[in-house]
């Protein structure tokens, strides 16, 4: 089983490799997506609007010269002109920063969207959700990657995009203006006088390369640390939801000092890396603080031998200084953003690694003996030497070959440990690891009840039809389907919308549950103990249904020792785990995972 993110594969690539893997990872996401028309025009926009910002800026820069020249000359007449000219300018790079604002803005929507709905759909394509679980670290909380990863990788990565087209766009536009001032200019060395072409462009060309240089060396290990760091908080944040999801057992059983000890653990796990992150982040100021400051008067140490020589104006002076600072800060950027690149590094690894561990679920051949799943016209449920591989060993039926039709009520007994909820996952076709067939009817025929009730936060009608949409079920359905179990109380509440974990009992929710079994009719109907945790009184319904109303659904219970005792299943099974056959190794859908808090699982 993969235990890490990065697979023994991945560890051999290099970081150019990883990064470039990861960077087609995202285009084919953004290609694939419907917002792609509107990202390309969003970039055309930007590039536009940028363009003429760099534009204007040329101009600005190239007012300095008139303006302190006329201020050098106490030209009021001169001086008022300059003003109009600067109004003009500065009004039109106002409204180009207003709309640059908005398609950026638009930009991060338009994609983030496209990063949250392909992850959406990756994810929850048949059985990956289930299978990526049992993948170790890679499948630990999804939803940090698809919902605060995505929003993050989307912002920054807009804001790195059009920092890096401004930055490309300024050097390109003020590298010409810098050679031109630099053309002329003469030093004085031992009597001999030395011309050097664009000597200013070459003195920011190298004072920005020595500077991020060091910024890029300094800034490295942030890549990985911010990595950990979001892996850490994750951690925590699902820690945290899991108290405050079981308040009432932690305080009943007296738990919230073990609960607190835990948290605390959690923290410091999270504090060791963000103290790492501190240390990092302080050395990487030493370089671009430092750099920062330096720059106040490195533009004005450049050009002072062309103004002390007499080949610049005062005026020139400073409009050689704004094009100098222009160049050096379009080379900068590297240096000024590195602990953001660091940190797109890091979220673009974590949003990256966990789409392309879905994808490798289907491309890779996780076991040589595979169970093959099958979905047929047929109105049968076929088992056929099923034997399913896990870490505990192999199970199997004690029947080898099993044909259940419509009507038939099979009972599955498994011993604790046997693999009763294995078997549940092979039938739902989630589990592959092992040998044998299992031919299912139609995905529209067979309703899966797990362990655990799932009622989703809809609207009560909703979350009975789910996952069918709510208006395929007349009224007449839900109030029929939940009278039948004796559940007539939650009639009333078919259009409430509420968070039914929450606000119903876990007898109340299973009971539910069950109700869906009445509302939808299916030809088959596979549960996993479940049965066990309704009331006496629910139970005796639920018979009662399946041999009047629903006499034509299949009952395929998998339950202990004491489901036997109810004395209502005519075929009896028997669950066998032999612990000397060979184990499973390393495949997603072998690894034990907890049941799904699923209501109805449907196979696909």
């Amino acid at each position: 089983m993969a235990n890490t993110e990065a697979q023994p594969s991945n560890e051999r690539r290099t970081a150019a490799d990883r990064l470039a893997s990861h960077l087609k990872s995202m285009r084919d996401a953004i290609r694939g997506s419907r917002q792609l028309s509107a990202l390309v025009g969003l970039a055309v926009g930007l590039f536009v609007i940028v363009g003429a910002t760099a534009y204007g800026q040329i101009r600005l820069n190239a007012w300095n010269k008139p303006f302190y020249d006329a201020l050098a000359r106490k030209d009021l007449a001169g001086f008022g002109e300059q003003l109009i000219v600067f109004a003009i300018i500065a009004g039109a790079l106002l409204v180009l920063n207003v709309a640059q604002t908005w398609l950026t803005q638009m930009t991060k929507l338009k994609l983030r969207e496209a990063l949250t709905r392909d992850l959406f759909i990756q994810w929850l394509t048949p059985h990956r959700a289930f299978s990526i679980a049992g993948m170790g670290e890679i499948g630990v909380n999804p939803d940090q990657r698809i919902h605060a990863d995505a929003q993050h990788l989307a912002e920054i990565s807009t804001d790195l995009g059009v920092g890096l087209l401004q930055a490309t766009l300024l050097l390109l536009s003020f590298i010409g203006v810098l050679w031109a001032l630099s053309a002329g200019v003469t030093f004085d060395v031992f009597g001999t006088r030395i011309a050097i072409p664009g000597y200013m462009v070459w003195s920011a060309l190298l004072y920005a390369s020595v500077a991020s240089f060091g910024g890029w060396r300094i800034g490295r290990p942030l890549v990985q640390l911010g990595a950990e760091r979001y892996g850490r908080e994750s951690e925590l944040r699902f820690a945290l939801m899991r108290v405050n999801e079981h308040v009432e057992a932690i305080a009943v059983r007296r738990g919230e000092d073990f609960e607190q000890s835990r948290l605390h653990r959690e923290f410091d796990r999270l504090l060791t890396v963000l103290r790492q992150l501190v240390t990092a982040t302080t050395n990487l100021t030493w370089v671009t603080a430092g750099y920062g400051w330096f720059t106040i008067v490195a533009p004005i140490i450049v050009a002072a031998p062309a103004y002390f020589a007499g080949d610049l104006t005062f005026g020139g002076l400073l409009m050689a200084v704004g094009a100098f600072t222009q160049v050096q800060q379009s080379l900068r950027w590297f240096v000024d953003n590195a602990g953001l690149i660091a940190d797109w590094r890091a979220t673009l690894r974590r949003v990256a690694d966990f789409r392309e561990a879905l994808f490798e679920m289907d491309r890779a051949a996780f076991e040589a003996r595979r169970i093959a799943f099958e979905e047929t016209r047929e109105d049968l449920l076929t088992i056929d030497r099923l034997r399913i591989l896990s870490y505990a060993g192999e199970t199997s039926l004690s029947q080898p070959y099993v044909e259940i039709a419509p009507g038939e009520h099979v009972l599955i007994v498994g011993e604790r440990k046997s693999g009763k909820t294995r078997l549940f996952q092979a039938l739902a076709g989630l589990r592959t690891a092992g040998s044998g067939a299992v031919r299912a009817p139609p995905a529209e025929h067979i309703l899966f009840l797990s362990k655990r009730a799932y009622l989703p936060d809809l609207s009560l009608r909703s979350a009975l039809s789910y996952p069918l949409p709510a208006t395929n079920f007349p009224d007449e359905a839900y109030i029929a389907a939940l009278t039948l179990l004796d559940l007539a109380q939650f009639v009333p509440w078919l259009d409430r919308v509420g968070r039914w974990e929450q606000e119903l009992t876990d007898v109340e929710q299973q009971g539910l549950a069950f109700a869906r079994v009445a509302l939808h009719r299916p030809r088959f109907v596979v549960i996993d103990e479940a049965i066990d945790s309704l009331s006496s009184h629910t139970r005796q319904l639920f018979f009662a249904a399946l041999d009047q109303e629903l006499a034509g659904t299949a009952l395929i219970y998998i339950g202990g020792p004491g489901s036997q005792d109810d004395g209502f299943f005519r075929r009896i099974l028997h669950l066998t785990l032999d612990t000397r056959a060979p184990t499973a190794q390393a495949s997603p859908d072998q690894a034990d995972v907890p049941p799904a808090s699923n209501g109805d699982v449907r196979p696909s």
